[in-house]
Parts: C-alpha cells; structure tokens; sequence
C-alpha cells in the first residue's frame, strides 16, 4: 500500500511542476491587491499551465528572492508598482543575484506612473535605456486604436513580431495585431550580444513626455524602430529576463478586445496569445537546449562506401590520447525542451552547429550533420582527419544563438606525433627514393672501384725481381 501512495504522489508531483524545464513556483509582485482581478485571465492562464502563483507586495519586508542562498522562486513577474521603488528585497543587486542563480525575471512597465529609480538603474546594468524624464510613453499617429485612443494616439497597434533573423527560431509570431497601450520605450545598447527586442515601434512611432504641452517634439528620446517595446536580456548562464513596456496589455480588457485602426479595419487582438507566447520563453518552456552524450572515437573511413556507412568506429570511445594524422569521429546529442517533453531539435537551413577542433586557435572549424534521431533527441556528427600537429587540443561546440539557452562543450584530448614503429619505411616512401638510390649507387660504385683496383694488379717481372709499373 506505501509504495501505490508513493507511485501516487511521485505521479502527482510531477503534474505540478508544470510545463516548465526550470520549475514552476511563480512569484508576482503586485503592490495593490485589488488590481489582481484587472490580470484574472492572465493569473488563469499561467495556473492552467502547472504554475505555483504566490502573490506578494513588494513592501513585505518577509520577501526573499534566496533562501540560504538557494531560489526560493524559480520565476518572477513584477508589475510597476504606483510608489517610487520596489522594496528592500527588490533591489537590482538582489535581482541580479536571482539571475545569476539561473532565475528568470518578467518586468513589466507602464506609462501610466512614473519608472522608479531602482528599475532604471537595474536596467542600465543590462544596457537598457529608458526615458530620462521616467514618464514618457510611445504614440504613433499612423498605427493606433480609433476606438479608445482617437486623441491621444497612445494605444498602438502593431502586428504579431517576425523573426530578427533568417536563422533564428520564431518563439512570437503569428498574423494576428497586438494592442500596446501607454507603453514605454526601451533603447538597446548595441554592444551587448546578450540583448534581442522582441517587439519593436513602427518607423512613425516616437517617445515623448504627455506632461509637456507642446505641439511638436523636437528633440525624443527614441524614434522608429530604435525603440523596443518588448526586449529580452539571456544571460551567459541562460537565466532570461524580458521587459514589458506596456502592463496594461496584459489586462483583461486587451485580452481578446476589438479594436480598429486608420483604415477602418477592425480586428480582434492577440494579446493573448502574445502573452503565453512571451511569458512561455521566459519561463523557460521554450527554446532550452540540452546537451546530451558527447563521443569522440577512432575510425575508419572505407572508399567504397558513402554517407554515414562509409565511417566504422575503432578502439574505444572518448579516449584521452590519439595520434597525428588520425581520422575521429566526433558525436553530440542535442535536446530542446518544448512545452511538456523533451523532442528532438532541428537547425535552420541558413544556420549550422559547428566543431571546433583547436590548440590556441581552431585547426579545424566543421560542420556537425544530424546522423541518427530518436524521440526526444538529435545525434550530430562529423568525422575529419587531425592536422599534423601535436599537443594538446579541444573539441568544442559553442552554439549561441538568441531566443535559444547556450551549447557550450568542451573537451580536452592529447595529440601525439609517430612513435619510432609508425613511421612508413623509406621504399614506401616515393619522396625518399633519390636519396635510396644515390646510397645504392655509392655502394655499387664503391664495389666497383674495389674490383677495378683489385683486377689492376700490376704484373711481376721474375728476370728483375720486381714488379712492373
């Protein structure tokens, strides 16, 4: 009877951790309780989705991101609260030690109440810059909701975002329009490799300050596409924090809402969707690599044979000592993480996962091609011949692409140079044969002179008793 309780509650508590590869305690931080039930849909989204939801204010003085330097949350959303700062347990040191401890964080804005000074200086510790004067918001007069934004223009209206790169993943697409109500503007340092917008302005978009009553803005913070409405910061330890410019779409009056723009079209929103799609990545249910067996082995290529056949494995697997000039197979199993299950990955065609076989630098640089899947991994594989060069090198896989956590392998071996049997004897080698021959033909002369000489004996001469010269 104890272990059908066990199996039971062993089944159970797997049905709770939700769908997410790093755990499923949320935490939101809300400072007034009665603004929960504005975010219901969203609450309820995230529970059907196996999230532990702890509501906490951010003035609780009992609030602890690390307890005995362990998580105690494995995510966090915080929403802009309406005082000046977020706490003593919210500073951006203790928010940038939750990250370092492989916590994921949603930040949320609004343009509706001014950014506390603890956001913008944990933002600019990732290279996120807002607006200087912390009440700006983005209005954009071509791309806006007529319905409950037809004099300020601050409601924008922006299609579902497409992939930055030919060779990225789409974790947020879709053909649907995003509503962006009072959102605030996001400018990305263009030096960090860590930082992706997710969702940036129309070319008409641009920031200003609604406090100042003027007619024209001469001089924005941001313009166009320079502003990221959406951004997404993916650490070395792939811990992921994202910023939300806008709260408000996140309510339940955007969820789902209608809305019309310029042209008279009217259409329902997919904030919604936005919403899981954004907040699924960030909790890590999409776009996590895992990395897998890692083989390197001997092997034999035989010519009369392509394609994976023609390579058959010698020796043993990963050993620590090969020899120059040696062909090896190198092995890595991937996995991604999608939604509820481990599966097998796939790299864009414009994208390639690369070995590294280097010293100081790569000798070689080489594609690695899926040979064999299964049902929750990928094996990619490459075989290559190791330079004529001995010491000690590394295979290395780093694979880092944004939206997607890192692939870093490593792995040291020794390269050798011939020992005294390897080497070819010389008639094998074709190099060698001038110098083979000029030793014979040395020996053949030298026998030669020594026959001559001895055959040119002078003869004796028996009447004087001496020899003849």
């Amino acid at each position: 009877m104890r272990w059908l309780l066990s199996l039971l509650l062993i089944s159970v508590s797997s049905l709770v951790h939700g769908l997410s590869s790093s755990g499923s305690r949320l935490l939101i931080v809300i400072e007034e309780a009665a603004e929960q039930e504005k975010y219901s849909q969203f609450w309820s989204d995230l529970r059907g989705r196996g999230f532990l939801i702890t509501f906490e204010s951010p003035k609780n003085e009992k609030l602890a991101l690390l307890k005995h330097d362990e998580l105690a949350f494995d995510h966090v959303i915080i929403l802009p609260p309406k005082s000046k700062g977020l706490g003593p347990a919210l500073t951006p040191k203790f928010l940038l030690d939750f990250v370092n401890k492989n916590g994921n964080i949603l930040l949320a804005l609004s343009g509706e109440s001014s950014t506390p000074t603890a956001i913008s200086s944990l933002l600019l510790e990732l290279d996120i810059q807002l607006p200087p004067d912390r009440t700006s918001l983005v209005v954009d007069h071509f791309n806006y909701d007529t319905i409950s934004a037809s004099e300020k223009h601050d409601v924008l209206l922006l299609p579902q975002p497409s992939s930055v790169r030919t060779d990225l993943r789409q974790f947020f697409g879709g053909n649907r329009i995003i509503a962006f109500p009072r959102a605030v503007a996001q400018e990305l340092g263009n030096l960090s490799p860590l930082l992706t917008p997710i969702l940036q302005a129309d070319t008409t978009a641009y920031s200003y300050n609604p406090k100042e009553e003027v007619d024209t803005v001469e001089d924005p913070f941001a313009t166009g596409s320079q502003i990221a409405l959406v951004s997404a910061m993916q650490a070395r330890n792939s811990a992921r924090f994202t910023v939300l410019g806008s709260v408000e779409a996140l309510e339940n009056v955007w969820f789902d809402a209608s809305v019309q723009g310029v042209q008279g079209s009217k259409s329902k929103t997919a904030n919604r969707e936005f919403a899981r799609q954004l907040t699924e990545w960030t909790f890590k249910e999409t776009g996590v690599l895992k990395v897998g067996r890692v083989e390197h082995h001997l092997s034999a290529i035989e010519q009369d044979k392509s394609g994976n056949n023609s390579v058959s494995e010698l020796g043993s697997l990963n050993p620590k000592i090969y020899r120059v000039k040696n062909d090896v197979t190198f092995i890595v199993e991937l996995s991604e993480y999608t939604h509820t299950h481990w599966s097998p990955p796939t790299i864009p065609a414009s994208d390639a996962l690369q070995l590294e076989f280097s010293m100081l630098s790569p000798f070689h640089r080489l594609a690695l091609l899926p040979v064999q899947f299964t049902a929750n991994s990928t094996f990619y594989s490459t075989t290559f011949t190791l330079p004529d060069q001995h010491g000690i090198f590394a295979f290395k896989v780093n694979y880092k692409r944004p939206f997607l956590t890192g692939v870093d392998v490593k792995q040291e071996v020794t390269v050798r140079h011939f020992a005294h049997d390897e080497w070819p004897r010389s008639w094998m080698i074709s190099g060698g044969w001038v110098w083979i021959a000029g030793i014979w033909v040395t020996i053949a002369g030298w026998v030669a002179f020594v026959a001559i000489w001895l055959w040119s004996e002078p003869a004796y001469d028996a009447a004087r008793g001496k020899k003849i010269q």
